[in-house]
């Protein structure tokens, strides 16, 4: 049996006024299976190479808290339902990490699922 799921690609860009971006996450959420989890695999010398000054220490801080949110074990958005949580992180927003739009799918298996975005949309081949 397959159920809906939502997700949003993490995307990194240091330069906003540039719009140049690379992929370094994937948001997914299921609620039928109560499954809410970020992926993040930040390419350093990618990133590097669109903004040579790029605060790394602050990127890498800020993806974590994507990780750190759908936890949902401390912070602002702990307590808070998984749905609330996926549609917090995927507000638009003006900042240097930032989630694209929301896409839909079905699946037997979020974490598979997950991995199967990550490895097609964030890793460079």
């Amino acid at each position: 049996m397959r159920d809906v799921y939502e997700y949003a690609i993490i995307r990194v860009i240091p330069r906003v006024e540039r719009g140049e971006l690379i992929n370094a996450g994937v948001l997914l959420y299921c609620q039928p299976r109560g499954y809410l989890c970020a992926r993040v695999e930040l390419d350093e010398a990618r990133l590097r190479a669109l903004d040579s000054g790029v605060d790394l220490d602050g990127v890498r801080e800020a993806l974590g808290a994507y990780r750190r949110s759908c936890d949902g074990e401390t912070g602002p958005l702990a307590g808070e339902p998984l749905g609330g949580r996926f549609r917090w992180l995927t507000a638009p927003r003006s900042t240097i990490v930032q989630t694209g739009p929301v896409h839909a799918g079905l699946t037997a298996d979020p974490e598979a699922e997950l991995e199967r975005l990550v490895t097609s949309l964030v890793r460079t081949p």
